[in-house]
This record gives C-alpha cells, sequence and structure tokens, in this order.
C-alpha cells in the first residue's frame, strides 16, 4: 500500500496497513488532496468500503487515538477504561494495567518513573504486596489521565524545545515547542524507559 502512495505519503496521505486518512492544513488544499488519492485508488484498481469511509470531517479516531486540528489525543473509552479499573490484586493484572498505560505511553510524563513501585510487583517469585507506595503511584497515575491527553503536531518553523531527566532507574524526556499565541509550551512527544541491570 505504501508504495502506491509514495510520493504523498506523509504529506497529504497517512497510510497504515489498510488505513487511510487525506489530511490538509487548509480546506481548500482538501478536494486536491482526496483527488489525487481518488486517481490513485483507481490508477491500481483499489477499491473503497463506502460503509468505512468518512469525509470532510475535522477529527476522526485512527488507531485507536482521536486525530485532530488540535493534534492527536488519547482515546476517552481507552482511559475510562483505565481510570474504572480497581487496583490490581494479581500479578497478570498488575501486567494489564502496565500494558494499558503502555499503549497510551507517549502521553504521559515520566511514566516510567511514576509506575516504578508496580515494577517490582513483577519481579519473578514475588508476592504482589500491594502496599501504600503501589497505591499512591495508582493515584497519582489515574489523577494525571484525568486531564485530557493531546499532543501537538510539530511547527517547522518554530524551534524545539527537549527536556530530559535521567534517574537512578529510567530516563524520561518531552519533546515540545512553545505556542507563539499563548507563551505555553506544548508537548510533541513523551518518552519513558526504564534502565535494564546488566
Amino acid at each position: 500500500m505504501v508504495t502506491f502512495f509514495h510520493d504523498t505519503i506523509h504529506k497529504e496521505i497517512e497510510v497504515y496497513v489498510d488505513d487511510m486518512i487525506a489530511k490538509s492544513k487548509e480546506g481548500e488544499d482538501h478536494l486536491v488532496n482526496l483527488k489525487r488519492l481518488f486517481d490513485c485508488l483507481k490508477k491500481y484498481k483499489l477499491r473503497l468500503n463506502p460503509a468505512k469511509c468518512t469525509f470532510g470531517v475535522k477529527s476522526g479516531k485512527l488507531l485507536g487515538f482521536v486525530v485532530s486540528e488540535k493534534g492527536i489525543e488519547a482515546d476517552p473509552d481507552k482511559v475510562k477504561a483505565i481510570m474504572e479499573l480497581p487496583p490490581p490484586s494479581t500479578v497478570h493484572r498488575v501486567r494489564s494495567f502496565l500494558g494499558r498505560l503502555n499503549y497510551i505511553a507517549h502521553f504521559i510524563a515520566n511514566l516510567t518513573d511514576k509506575c516504578q513501585p508496580l515494577f517490582g510487583l513483577l519481579r519473578k517469585n514475588a508476592a504482589v504486596e500491594w502496599d501504600d507506595e503501589c497505591q499512591k503511584a495508582f493515584d497519582t497515575i489515574k489523577a494525571y489521565l484525568v486531564q485530557p491527553l493531546v499532543l501537538v503536531p510539530p511547527s517547522p518553523d518554530r524551534p524545539l524545545i527537549l527536556y530530559l531527566t535521567i534517574r537512578r532507574q529510567s530516563i524520561g524526556c518531552i519533546l515540545g515547542q512553545k505556542d507563539d499565541s499563548t507563551h505555553a509550551k506544548r508537548a510533541i512527544y513523551y518518552l519513558s524507559k526504564k534502565f535494564t541491570e546488566w
């Protein structure tokens, strides 16, 4: 699929397996981009399922995220599912909770650091002892998720800002830019990783 759209991919069209989006910054460009998409589909004899097509929208779900002119947001349904989880009582449930968080990890600052007490529950042959530190980590993560999680697209005409946090057991960083209108710093991407022992 990527081969068919190689000249427009990441510019006017995004393709992931069998999902496609024609995108544009200006409304008048959108019709031109759609025409290019349809011409390419026709050229390679590809068909669309009309039931799965949406046209003229300013936002939509793609790969489990909400994409709009504001940026990329974590799917509210996925966030709600995490918010409704009770504290995990088994290793399986701890893994499940961390797995759900991992799906939206690039929306959460210093996630690895926030989850540190929970990682201790995953040690081999360790019993799940849910203590005050685990509960505090669980509550901190849920409190963070209350605010809308939005990442903004980078603007090529403004400098990037990189914040880096290095701790004993993890590293975290935020890539962002300053918004010219509000002078607020906006996140483009969060990254957080746990160090492994050698």
